[in-house]
Protein backbone atom coordinates (compact mmCIF):
# COMPACT_ATOMS: atom_id res chain seq x y z
CA UNK A 1 0.00 0.00 0.00
CA UNK A 2 3.10 2.79 0.95
CA UNK A 3 4.70 1.57 -2.31
CA UNK A 4 1.39 2.11 -4.05
CA UNK A 5 0.59 5.78 -2.71
CA UNK A 6 4.31 6.36 -3.70
CA UNK A 7 3.93 5.44 -7.09
CA UNK A 8 0.31 7.59 -7.05
CA UNK A 9 2.58 10.66 -5.44
CA UNK A 10 5.45 10.24 -8.02
CA UNK A 11 3.12 9.76 -10.92
CA UNK A 12 1.25 13.42 -10.23
CA UNK A 13 4.50 15.07 -9.17
CA UNK A 14 5.57 14.87 -12.88
CA UNK A 15 2.60 15.39 -14.34
CA UNK A 16 2.17 18.64 -12.78
CA UNK A 17 6.08 19.34 -13.43
CA UNK A 18 5.41 22.54 -15.82
CA UNK A 19 7.80 25.24 -17.05
CA UNK A 20 6.06 27.88 -15.46
CA UNK A 21 5.49 31.18 -16.98
CA UNK A 22 4.79 34.57 -14.98
CA UNK A 23 1.00 33.92 -14.74
CA UNK A 24 0.92 29.91 -14.72
CA UNK A 25 -2.53 28.45 -13.01
CA UNK A 26 -2.00 24.52 -12.28
CA UNK A 27 -5.45 22.87 -11.39
CA UNK A 28 -7.23 19.69 -10.68
CA UNK A 29 -10.21 17.61 -10.34
CA UNK A 30 -10.97 14.28 -9.48
CA UNK A 31 -11.85 13.35 -13.22
CA UNK A 32 -11.08 14.96 -16.99
CA UNK A 33 -13.22 16.42 -19.77
CA UNK A 34 -15.23 13.34 -21.50
CA UNK A 35 -13.95 14.43 -24.90
CA UNK A 36 -12.87 18.56 -26.31
CA UNK A 37 -15.91 17.75 -28.61
CA UNK A 38 -17.66 20.36 -27.43
CA UNK A 39 -20.86 18.84 -28.92
CA UNK A 40 -20.69 15.30 -27.96
CA UNK A 41 -21.02 15.48 -24.41
CA UNK A 42 -23.60 17.35 -22.33
CA UNK A 43 -21.27 16.59 -19.18
CA UNK A 44 -20.70 19.88 -16.61
CA UNK A 45 -16.31 19.30 -16.11
CA UNK A 46 -16.25 19.12 -20.06
CA UNK A 47 -18.46 21.88 -20.91
CA UNK A 48 -16.25 23.58 -18.38
CA UNK A 49 -12.89 22.91 -20.01
CA UNK A 50 -14.73 23.67 -23.76
CA UNK A 51 -15.86 27.26 -22.54
CA UNK A 52 -11.72 27.92 -21.84
CA UNK A 53 -11.75 27.13 -25.85
CA UNK A 54 -14.86 27.93 -27.46
CA UNK A 55 -17.18 31.04 -26.86
CA UNK A 56 -21.17 30.50 -26.41
CA UNK A 57 -23.50 33.47 -28.20
CA UNK A 58 -24.13 34.42 -24.55
CA UNK A 59 -22.72 33.38 -21.31
CA UNK A 60 -23.26 34.34 -18.04
CA UNK A 61 -21.42 35.85 -15.37
CA UNK A 62 -20.48 35.13 -11.78
CA UNK A 63 -23.94 35.93 -10.75
CA UNK A 64 -25.01 34.11 -13.69
CA UNK A 65 -26.55 36.71 -15.24
CA UNK A 66 -27.00 36.52 -19.53
CA UNK A 67 -24.46 38.73 -20.83
CA UNK A 68 -23.02 39.54 -24.40
CA UNK A 69 -19.94 37.19 -25.81
CA UNK A 70 -20.05 36.31 -29.70
CA UNK A 71 -24.11 37.85 -30.00
CA UNK A 72 -23.72 41.65 -28.69
CA UNK A 73 -27.37 41.87 -28.71
CA UNK A 74 -30.52 39.43 -29.37
CA UNK A 75 -34.34 40.06 -29.46
CA UNK A 76 -37.43 38.22 -31.23
CA UNK A 77 -38.16 39.95 -34.66
CA UNK A 78 -41.53 37.74 -34.89
CA UNK A 79 -43.37 35.23 -33.18
CA UNK A 80 -41.14 32.19 -34.39
CA UNK A 81 -37.62 34.64 -35.40
CA UNK A 82 -34.89 35.42 -32.87
CA UNK A 83 -32.45 37.70 -34.43
CA UNK A 84 -28.93 37.80 -33.13
CA UNK A 85 -26.33 40.40 -34.10
CA UNK A 86 -22.82 39.47 -33.87
CA UNK A 87 -19.93 40.72 -32.56
CA UNK A 88 -17.70 42.57 -35.13
CA UNK A 89 -14.07 41.58 -35.51
CA UNK A 90 -13.58 38.66 -34.07
CA UNK A 91 -11.21 35.78 -35.15
CA UNK A 92 -10.59 32.14 -34.37
CA UNK A 93 -7.00 31.45 -32.90
CA UNK A 94 -5.87 30.44 -35.94
CA UNK A 95 -6.39 34.15 -37.51
CA UNK A 96 -9.80 33.37 -39.82
CA UNK A 97 -12.63 35.53 -39.18
CA UNK A 98 -15.66 34.39 -37.71
CA UNK A 99 -18.87 34.90 -39.51
CA UNK A 100 -22.64 34.07 -39.36
CA UNK A 101 -21.68 30.85 -41.04
CA UNK A 102 -19.95 30.03 -38.32
CA UNK A 103 -23.13 30.38 -36.35
CA UNK A 104 -25.31 28.38 -38.97
CA UNK A 105 -22.80 25.71 -39.47
CA UNK A 106 -22.83 25.16 -35.25
CA UNK A 107 -26.46 25.22 -34.81
CA UNK A 108 -26.89 22.83 -37.40
CA UNK A 109 -24.00 20.26 -35.71
CA UNK A 110 -25.92 20.84 -32.41
CA UNK A 111 -28.93 19.15 -34.13
CA UNK A 112 -27.01 16.06 -35.47
CA UNK A 113 -28.22 12.74 -34.48
CA UNK A 114 -24.82 12.37 -32.44
CA UNK A 115 -24.88 15.34 -30.47
CA UNK A 116 -25.38 15.34 -27.10
CA UNK A 117 -27.06 19.20 -26.78
CA UNK A 118 -29.96 18.47 -29.58
CA UNK A 119 -32.27 18.56 -26.90
CA UNK A 120 -31.25 22.16 -25.70
CA UNK A 121 -32.63 24.00 -29.25
CA UNK A 122 -35.50 21.16 -30.05
CA UNK A 123 -37.44 24.19 -31.19
CA UNK A 124 -34.84 25.55 -34.07
CA UNK A 125 -36.22 24.66 -36.92
CA UNK A 126 -33.67 26.80 -39.19
CA UNK A 127 -30.49 28.79 -38.46
CA UNK A 128 -29.56 31.42 -41.48
CA UNK A 129 -27.28 33.95 -42.38
CA UNK A 130 -28.83 37.31 -43.25
CA UNK A 131 -25.37 38.79 -43.27
CA UNK A 132 -22.05 38.44 -42.07
CA UNK A 133 -23.02 39.76 -38.76
CA UNK A 134 -26.84 38.67 -38.57
CA UNK A 135 -28.29 35.80 -37.86
CA UNK A 136 -31.69 34.50 -37.91
CA UNK A 137 -33.38 31.40 -35.80
CA UNK A 138 -36.26 30.16 -36.86
CA UNK A 139 -38.34 27.80 -34.03
CA UNK A 140 -41.31 25.76 -34.30
CA UNK A 141 -43.18 28.37 -32.04
CA UNK A 142 -42.42 30.99 -29.93
CA UNK A 143 -39.82 30.05 -27.81
CA UNK A 144 -38.89 32.73 -24.82
CA UNK A 145 -35.60 30.84 -23.46
CA UNK A 146 -33.74 30.61 -26.43
CA UNK A 147 -31.35 32.86 -25.49
CA UNK A 148 -30.89 30.63 -21.90
CA UNK A 149 -30.87 27.68 -24.03
CA UNK A 150 -27.65 28.70 -26.01
CA UNK A 151 -24.99 30.07 -22.95
CA UNK A 152 -23.88 26.59 -23.58
CA UNK A 153 -23.79 26.36 -26.92
CA UNK A 154 -20.49 26.67 -28.37
CA UNK A 155 -19.13 28.07 -31.66
CA UNK A 156 -16.86 25.92 -33.86
CA UNK A 157 -15.01 27.16 -36.87
CA UNK A 158 -17.08 25.89 -40.15
CA UNK A 159 -13.52 25.60 -42.19
CA UNK A 160 -11.75 23.78 -39.08
CA UNK A 161 -14.65 20.90 -38.43
CA UNK A 162 -14.86 20.50 -42.71
CA UNK A 163 -11.07 20.64 -42.92
CA UNK A 164 -10.90 17.85 -40.13
CA UNK A 165 -13.80 16.02 -40.90
CA UNK A 166 -15.62 16.40 -38.18
CA UNK A 167 -18.67 18.29 -39.49
CA UNK A 168 -20.56 16.15 -37.44
CA UNK A 169 -20.06 15.73 -33.70
CA UNK A 170 -18.28 12.01 -32.31
CA UNK A 171 -20.45 9.99 -30.95
CA UNK A 172 -19.23 9.33 -27.71
CA UNK A 173 -21.09 6.53 -26.69
CA UNK A 174 -19.69 4.57 -29.26
CA UNK A 175 -16.09 5.73 -28.21
CA UNK A 176 -15.99 7.13 -31.37
CA UNK A 177 -12.15 8.31 -32.22
CA UNK A 178 -12.21 11.96 -33.85
CA UNK A 179 -9.84 15.03 -34.67
CA UNK A 180 -12.24 17.17 -32.40
CA UNK A 181 -11.42 14.39 -29.44
CA UNK A 182 -8.61 15.47 -28.29
CA UNK A 183 -7.95 18.90 -30.29
CA UNK A 184 -9.51 22.00 -30.66
CA UNK A 185 -9.95 25.40 -32.25
CA UNK A 186 -12.26 28.33 -30.96
CA UNK A 187 -12.65 32.17 -30.42
CA UNK A 188 -11.93 31.50 -26.39
CA UNK A 189 -9.48 33.00 -24.32
CA UNK A 190 -7.11 30.03 -24.63
CA UNK A 191 -6.07 27.50 -27.23
CA UNK A 192 -4.92 24.19 -27.01
CA UNK A 193 -0.74 23.60 -26.29
CA UNK A 194 -1.29 20.15 -25.06
CA UNK A 195 -3.77 17.32 -24.26
CA UNK A 196 -3.34 14.02 -22.69
CA UNK A 197 -6.76 12.87 -21.41
CA UNK A 198 -7.37 11.64 -18.39
CA UNK A 199 -3.17 12.96 -17.75
CA UNK A 200 -2.69 16.47 -18.71
CA UNK A 201 -4.43 19.24 -20.36
CA UNK A 202 -2.30 22.44 -21.44
CA UNK A 203 -3.71 25.67 -22.08
CA UNK A 204 -1.99 28.60 -23.10
CA UNK A 205 -3.40 32.27 -24.07
CA UNK A 206 -5.29 32.72 -26.95
CA UNK A 207 -3.13 35.96 -28.74
CA UNK A 208 -6.12 36.89 -30.75
CA UNK A 209 -8.54 36.66 -28.04
CA UNK A 210 -11.32 39.43 -28.60
CA UNK A 211 -11.54 40.15 -24.68
CA UNK A 212 -7.88 40.39 -23.79
CA UNK A 213 -8.64 44.68 -23.44
CA UNK A 214 -12.05 43.33 -20.92
CA UNK A 215 -9.89 40.30 -19.48
CA UNK A 216 -6.56 41.55 -19.03
CA UNK A 217 -4.95 39.87 -16.18
CA UNK A 218 -6.15 36.04 -16.68
CA UNK A 219 -3.56 33.49 -17.01
CA UNK A 220 -1.19 32.70 -19.11
CA UNK A 221 -1.25 28.90 -18.53
CA UNK A 222 -3.81 26.88 -17.28
CA UNK A 223 -2.57 23.35 -16.28
CA UNK A 224 -4.52 21.03 -15.63
CA UNK A 225 -4.43 17.52 -13.98
CA UNK A 226 -7.01 15.05 -13.21
CA UNK A 227 -5.94 13.50 -10.14
CA UNK A 228 -8.20 10.39 -9.06
CA UNK A 229 -7.54 10.03 -5.25
CA UNK A 230 -8.32 12.39 -2.70
CA UNK A 231 -5.66 12.32 -0.09
CA UNK A 232 -3.25 13.30 -3.41
CA UNK A 233 -5.34 15.90 -4.41
CA UNK A 234 -4.85 17.97 -0.90
CA UNK A 235 -1.51 17.03 -0.50
CA UNK A 236 -0.57 18.67 -3.69
CA UNK A 237 -2.38 21.83 -3.21
CA UNK A 238 -0.91 22.26 0.31
CA UNK A 239 2.41 21.55 -0.68
CA UNK A 240 1.93 23.67 -3.29
CA UNK A 241 2.43 21.68 -6.56
CA UNK A 242 -1.15 23.04 -7.25
CA UNK A 243 -3.07 26.52 -7.33
CA UNK A 244 -6.92 25.63 -7.39
CA UNK A 245 -8.54 22.09 -6.74
CA UNK A 246 -12.00 21.78 -7.60
CA UNK A 247 -13.15 19.15 -5.21
CA UNK A 248 -11.11 18.89 -1.77
CA UNK A 249 -12.91 15.80 -0.47
CA UNK A 250 -15.50 17.23 2.23
CA UNK A 251 -13.57 15.80 5.38
CA UNK A 252 -10.62 17.50 4.03
CA UNK A 253 -12.05 20.97 3.90
CA UNK A 254 -11.42 22.01 7.48
CA UNK A 255 -7.47 21.25 6.82
CA UNK A 256 -7.72 23.14 3.85
CA UNK A 257 -9.46 26.44 5.90
CA UNK A 258 -6.18 25.84 8.03
CA UNK A 259 -3.46 25.74 6.49
CA UNK A 260 -1.76 29.41 5.84
CA UNK A 261 -1.60 30.50 1.96
CA UNK A 262 -5.05 28.73 1.21
CA UNK A 263 -8.63 29.77 1.26
CA UNK A 264 -11.87 28.42 0.10
CA UNK A 265 -14.96 29.85 -1.81
CA UNK A 266 -18.27 27.96 -0.92
CA UNK A 267 -21.49 28.31 -2.53
CA UNK A 268 -25.16 26.34 -2.91
CA UNK A 269 -24.88 24.67 -6.63
CA UNK A 270 -27.08 24.46 -9.28
CA UNK A 271 -27.17 20.99 -9.32
CA UNK A 272 -29.25 17.98 -7.91
CA UNK A 273 -28.53 14.40 -6.92
CA UNK A 274 -30.41 11.27 -6.98
CA UNK A 275 -31.44 7.88 -8.03
CA UNK A 276 -33.10 6.78 -11.46
CA UNK A 277 -34.94 3.60 -11.86
CA UNK A 278 -36.14 1.76 -14.85
CA UNK A 279 -39.86 1.89 -14.62
CA UNK A 280 -40.24 0.57 -18.43
CA UNK A 281 -39.16 -2.72 -19.25
CA UNK A 282 -41.35 -5.61 -18.36
CA UNK A 283 -38.16 -7.23 -16.80
CA UNK A 284 -34.80 -5.83 -14.87
CA UNK A 285 -32.08 -6.36 -16.84
CA UNK A 286 -29.97 -6.52 -13.74
CA UNK A 287 -32.25 -7.88 -10.69
CA UNK A 288 -32.98 -11.01 -9.57
CA UNK A 289 -37.15 -10.86 -10.29
CA UNK A 290 -37.93 -12.71 -13.24
CA UNK A 291 -41.38 -11.54 -15.68
CA UNK A 292 -42.14 -8.61 -13.81
CA UNK A 293 -40.69 -5.08 -13.12
CA UNK A 294 -40.39 -3.91 -9.24
CA UNK A 295 -39.82 -0.66 -10.14
CA UNK A 296 -43.00 -0.28 -11.85
CA UNK A 297 -45.31 -0.03 -8.88
CA UNK A 298 -45.22 3.17 -7.34
CA UNK A 299 -45.59 1.45 -4.02
CA UNK A 300 -41.94 -0.13 -4.23
CA UNK A 301 -40.32 3.19 -5.48
CA UNK A 302 -42.19 5.06 -2.76
CA UNK A 303 -40.50 2.34 -0.33
CA UNK A 304 -37.59 2.93 -1.75
CA UNK A 305 -37.40 6.73 -0.90
CA UNK A 306 -38.85 6.43 2.58
CA UNK A 307 -36.11 4.40 3.46
CA UNK A 308 -33.28 6.37 2.81
CA UNK A 309 -32.14 8.51 5.50
CA UNK A 310 -31.24 11.86 3.42
CA UNK A 311 -30.46 13.90 7.04
CA UNK A 312 -27.61 10.52 7.83
CA UNK A 313 -26.29 11.18 4.18
CA UNK A 314 -25.70 14.84 4.91
CA UNK A 315 -24.32 14.75 8.43
CA UNK A 316 -21.78 11.68 7.91
CA UNK A 317 -21.19 11.33 4.05
CA UNK A 318 -21.35 14.81 2.82
CA UNK A 319 -20.10 16.78 6.29
CA UNK A 320 -23.05 19.15 6.11
CA UNK A 321 -22.08 20.00 2.18
CA UNK A 322 -25.80 19.52 0.89
CA UNK A 323 -29.20 20.46 0.95
CA UNK A 324 -32.30 17.25 1.42
CA UNK A 325 -33.82 17.79 -1.64
CA UNK A 326 -37.97 16.73 -2.60
CA UNK A 327 -36.99 17.62 -6.25
CA UNK A 328 -34.30 16.88 -8.95
CA UNK A 329 -34.00 20.78 -9.40
CA UNK A 330 -32.75 23.14 -6.59
CA UNK A 331 -33.82 26.72 -5.72
CA UNK A 332 -32.05 29.22 -8.51
CA UNK A 333 -33.73 27.04 -10.82
CA UNK A 334 -37.50 28.62 -11.96
CA UNK A 335 -40.39 26.67 -10.93
CA UNK A 336 -38.38 25.56 -7.95
CA UNK A 337 -40.74 25.89 -4.62
CA UNK A 338 -39.95 25.62 -0.88
CA UNK A 339 -43.20 23.45 -0.53
CA UNK A 340 -42.25 20.98 -3.78
CA UNK A 341 -38.87 21.00 -2.16
CA UNK A 342 -39.76 19.25 1.33
CA UNK A 343 -38.42 16.06 1.47
CA UNK A 344 -41.46 13.40 2.65
CA UNK A 345 -39.63 11.72 6.37
CA UNK A 346 -37.62 8.70 6.74
CA UNK A 347 -39.79 5.56 7.89
CA UNK A 348 -38.33 2.41 7.38
CA UNK A 349 -41.57 0.87 8.99
CA UNK A 350 -44.07 2.70 6.13
CA UNK A 351 -41.16 1.61 3.65
CA UNK A 352 -41.38 -2.15 4.68
CA UNK A 353 -45.48 -2.00 4.70
CA UNK A 354 -45.17 -0.50 0.93
CA UNK A 355 -43.09 -3.16 0.22
CA UNK A 356 -45.20 -6.32 1.58
CA UNK A 357 -48.20 -4.44 0.11
CA UNK A 358 -46.15 -4.73 -3.15
CA UNK A 359 -45.68 -7.92 -3.10
CA UNK A 360 -42.41 -7.61 -2.11
CA UNK A 361 -42.20 -8.57 1.44
CA UNK A 362 -39.19 -10.92 1.64
CA UNK A 363 -37.59 -7.89 -1.23
CA UNK A 364 -34.79 -8.03 -4.26
CA UNK A 365 -31.55 -8.34 -5.62
CA UNK A 366 -30.71 -5.71 -7.88
CA UNK A 367 -27.45 -3.65 -9.23
CA UNK A 368 -27.41 -0.10 -8.87
CA UNK A 369 -24.93 1.80 -11.05
CA UNK A 370 -22.59 4.54 -9.86
CA UNK A 371 -19.88 6.79 -10.45
CA UNK A 372 -17.15 7.13 -8.76
CA UNK A 373 -15.40 10.05 -10.16
CA UNK A 374 -18.15 12.78 -10.89
CA UNK A 375 -20.06 13.93 -8.37
CA UNK A 376 -19.15 15.34 -4.57
CA UNK A 377 -18.25 11.54 -2.47
CA UNK A 378 -20.67 9.69 -4.90
CA UNK A 379 -19.46 6.52 -4.28
CA UNK A 380 -20.41 6.96 -0.57
CA UNK A 381 -23.40 8.07 -1.18
CA UNK A 382 -24.12 4.61 -3.19
CA UNK A 383 -22.71 3.09 -0.27
CA UNK A 384 -24.87 4.23 2.43
CA UNK A 385 -28.13 3.63 -0.18
CA UNK A 386 -27.11 0.10 -0.02
CA UNK A 387 -26.99 -0.09 3.71
CA UNK A 388 -30.49 1.85 4.26
CA UNK A 389 -32.32 -0.25 1.26
CA UNK A 390 -30.82 -3.32 2.83
CA UNK A 391 -33.24 -2.97 5.81
CA UNK A 392 -36.27 -3.11 3.63
CA UNK A 393 -35.03 -5.96 2.39
CA UNK A 394 -33.49 -4.76 -1.50
CA UNK A 395 -30.35 -6.36 -1.78
CA UNK A 396 -27.89 -4.36 -3.44
CA UNK A 397 -25.15 -5.15 -5.99
CA UNK A 398 -22.84 -2.15 -6.26
CA UNK A 399 -21.16 -1.04 -9.09
CA UNK A 400 -19.41 1.49 -9.08
CA UNK A 401 -16.71 3.22 -12.33
CA UNK A 402 -15.59 5.88 -13.74
CA UNK A 403 -17.28 8.42 -15.10
CA UNK A 404 -15.84 7.52 -18.69
CA UNK A 405 -17.67 4.25 -18.27
CA UNK A 406 -20.92 5.15 -16.22
CA UNK A 407 -22.29 7.62 -18.53
CA UNK A 408 -21.95 5.46 -21.66
CA UNK A 409 -23.33 2.70 -19.91
CA UNK A 410 -26.47 4.82 -18.85
CA UNK A 411 -26.95 6.42 -22.75
CA UNK A 412 -26.73 2.94 -23.83
CA UNK A 413 -29.89 2.29 -21.77
CA UNK A 414 -27.98 -0.81 -19.73
CA UNK A 415 -28.55 0.12 -16.49
CA UNK A 416 -31.70 -0.97 -13.64
CA UNK A 417 -31.04 1.58 -11.14
CA UNK A 418 -28.39 4.46 -11.24
CA UNK A 419 -26.56 7.72 -9.81
CA UNK A 420 -27.24 10.73 -11.75
CA UNK A 421 -26.49 14.42 -10.99
CA UNK A 422 -28.57 17.04 -13.15
CA UNK A 423 -26.77 20.82 -13.59
CA UNK A 424 -29.69 23.19 -15.40
CA UNK A 425 -26.94 25.80 -17.00
CA UNK A 426 -30.22 27.80 -18.48
CA UNK A 427 -31.55 28.46 -14.87
CA UNK A 428 -34.90 26.76 -16.36
CA UNK A 429 -37.05 24.25 -15.33
CA UNK A 430 -37.79 23.63 -18.90
CA UNK A 431 -34.44 22.09 -19.50
CA UNK A 432 -34.97 19.34 -16.49
CA UNK A 433 -38.31 18.56 -18.22
CA UNK A 434 -36.86 17.86 -21.38
CA UNK A 435 -34.05 15.81 -20.42
CA UNK A 436 -34.80 13.57 -17.80
CA UNK A 437 -38.51 13.49 -17.91
CA UNK A 438 -40.19 14.04 -21.66
CA UNK A 439 -40.42 11.02 -23.49
CA UNK A 440 -37.16 9.54 -25.30
CA UNK A 441 -38.11 9.57 -28.85
CA UNK A 442 -34.35 8.86 -29.90
CA UNK A 443 -34.48 11.97 -31.63
CA UNK A 444 -34.17 15.34 -29.73
CA UNK A 445 -36.71 14.95 -26.40
CA UNK A 446 -35.95 13.05 -23.15
CA UNK A 447 -32.02 12.56 -24.11
CA UNK A 448 -31.31 11.74 -20.45
CA UNK A 449 -34.36 10.35 -19.53
CA UNK A 450 -33.33 6.42 -19.64
CA UNK A 451 -36.27 5.10 -16.94
CA UNK A 452 -38.38 4.32 -20.23
CA UNK A 453 -40.93 6.75 -18.14
CA UNK A 454 -43.65 8.34 -20.74
CA UNK A 455 -46.79 10.38 -19.90
CA UNK A 456 -48.14 11.86 -22.60
CA UNK A 457 -49.86 14.76 -19.77
CA UNK A 458 -46.25 15.90 -18.95
CA UNK A 459 -45.16 15.62 -22.70
CA UNK A 460 -48.02 18.05 -23.35
CA UNK A 461 -47.05 20.42 -20.70
CA UNK A 462 -43.47 20.62 -21.82
CA UNK A 463 -44.05 21.10 -24.76
CA UNK A 464 -46.28 24.08 -23.85
CA UNK A 465 -43.72 25.97 -21.45
CA UNK A 466 -41.83 26.05 -24.32
CA UNK A 467 -43.43 28.16 -26.08
CA UNK A 468 -45.80 30.17 -23.74
CA UNK A 469 -44.79 33.78 -23.86
CA UNK A 470 -47.11 34.89 -20.57
CA UNK A 471 -45.08 34.57 -17.92
CA UNK A 472 -48.05 34.03 -15.60
CA UNK A 473 -49.41 30.80 -17.36
CA UNK A 474 -45.83 29.44 -17.92
CA UNK A 475 -45.41 29.61 -14.24
CA UNK A 476 -48.41 27.55 -14.14
CA UNK A 477 -47.41 25.11 -16.65
CA UNK A 478 -44.72 24.65 -14.81
CA UNK A 479 -45.69 24.40 -11.48
CA UNK A 480 -48.72 21.49 -12.80
CA UNK A 481 -45.66 19.52 -14.23
CA UNK A 482 -43.20 19.32 -11.31
CA UNK A 483 -46.35 18.20 -9.38
CA UNK A 484 -46.93 15.23 -11.94
CA UNK A 485 -42.88 14.58 -12.14
CA UNK A 486 -42.62 14.66 -8.50
CA UNK A 487 -45.66 12.36 -7.49
CA UNK A 488 -44.54 9.81 -10.13
CA UNK A 489 -41.99 9.10 -8.56
CA UNK A 490 -39.14 7.91 -11.14
CA UNK A 491 -36.25 9.32 -9.44
CA UNK A 492 -35.13 9.64 -5.91
CA UNK A 493 -34.03 13.04 -5.25
CA UNK A 494 -31.45 12.65 -2.63
CA UNK A 495 -29.82 16.23 -1.99
CA UNK A 496 -28.66 19.61 -3.84
CA UNK A 497 -24.75 19.88 -3.72
CA UNK A 498 -22.60 22.44 -1.64
CA UNK A 499 -20.09 23.43 -3.65
CA UNK A 500 -16.44 24.23 -2.46
CA UNK A 501 -13.60 25.29 -4.19
CA UNK A 502 -10.02 25.68 -2.72
CA UNK A 503 -7.05 27.81 -3.52
CA UNK A 504 -3.82 29.70 -3.24
CA UNK A 505 -4.48 33.18 -2.17
CA UNK A 506 -2.42 34.31 -4.47
CA UNK A 507 -5.59 33.24 -7.30
CA UNK A 508 -8.11 35.70 -7.14
CA UNK A 509 -11.23 33.97 -8.73
CA UNK A 510 -15.12 34.01 -8.45
CA UNK A 511 -17.04 31.26 -7.77
CA UNK A 512 -19.53 29.80 -10.11
CA UNK A 513 -23.07 28.20 -8.84
CA UNK A 514 -22.29 25.98 -12.08
CA UNK A 515 -19.28 24.73 -10.58
CA UNK A 516 -17.43 25.30 -13.65
CA UNK A 517 -14.78 27.49 -13.30
CA UNK A 518 -13.87 29.85 -15.54
CA UNK A 519 -10.96 31.06 -15.94
CA UNK A 520 -10.86 34.30 -17.70
CA UNK A 521 -12.06 36.13 -14.68
CA UNK A 522 -9.15 34.55 -12.51
CA UNK A 523 -6.21 36.75 -11.55
CA UNK A 524 -3.01 35.54 -9.88
CA UNK A 525 -1.15 37.79 -7.72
Amino acid sequence: MRLSRLLIATAVALSLASPLSAKTLRWASVGDALTLDPHAQNEGPTSAMAQHIYDPLIQRDPSLKKIPNLALSWKPIAPTVWEFKLRPGVTFSDGSPFTADDVVFSINRVLSPTSDFKTYLASVKEAKAIDPLTVHMVTDGPNPILPDQLTNIFIMSKAWCEKHNVAKPQSYKDKEETFAVRNAMGTGPFMVKQRDPDIKTVLVKNPAYWGKDEFKDYPDELVYTPIKEPATRVAALISGQLDFVLDVQLQDVARVKQTPGLKTLETAQIRSIFLGLDVGSPELKYSDVKGKNPFADKRVREAMYKAIDINAIKTKVMRNFSAPAGLITPKGVSGWTKELDARQPYDVAGAKKLMAEAGYGNGFRVTLDCPNDRYNNDEAICQAVVGMLAQIGIQIDLQARSKTLHFPKLQKKDSSFYLLGWGVPTLDSHYVFSFMYQTNDGKKNGAWNFTGYSDPKLDGLIGKMAQETDIEKRDGEIAEAWKIARDSSIYLPLHHQVIVWSMSDKVDTPIFATDSPNFRYAKMK
